[in-house]
């Protein structure tokens, strides 16, 4: 087992307060504020970023580790993470997370992606650890 840590510090209000996000080892560090996450200030992340950052990044390790069990080789696979935060009854929730993939493997059928593609979408542990969010939706892509 691998332990990892962040950590947020949030000063003042809610709408006037402002805080700062960063990753145990310290190689991602970010400012944020109501504004940044819903607003349209852009000085900063949001924790949904953050989500997407981390669900893309599983996501493609653990495609990467399903064509490899298959004996495929990916060339590279890009994964682009939308999170939509969304409301219900009056508080924000993450309503739906759209995965966008585009996969180049030689000698792979679009057919063995799109099928090994969902298995990653179901098992990668940060897709598990999302499974209160009403939806997760994937577009797969075999770029030849």
């Amino acid at each position: 087992m691998r332990e990892h840590n962040a950590e947020a510090t949030w000063k003042k209000g809610l709408k006037d307060g402002e805080g700062n996000i960063k990753t145990g080892n310290g190689t991602i560090e970010s400012a944020y504020s109501y504004g940044t996450r819903f607003g349209h200030e852009t000085n900063g992340t949001t924790p949904e970023e953050l989500i997407g950052a981390a669900h893309a990044g599983c996501y493609s390790m653990f495609l990467s580790a399903l064509l490899g069990k298959e004996s495929y080789t990916p060339d590279y696979i890009h994964t682009k993470a939308k999170v939509i935060l969304g409301e219900k009854d009056g508080a924000p929730l993450v309503e739906r997370i759209d995965l966008t993939v585009e996969a180049k493997v030689p000698k792979l059928s679009n057919e063995d992606l799109q099928k090994l593609a969902q298995e990653a979408k179901e098992k990668c542990p940060i897709s598990k650890a999302l499974s209160a969010v009403p939806e997760i939706g994937l577009k797969a892509t075999l770029i030849e």
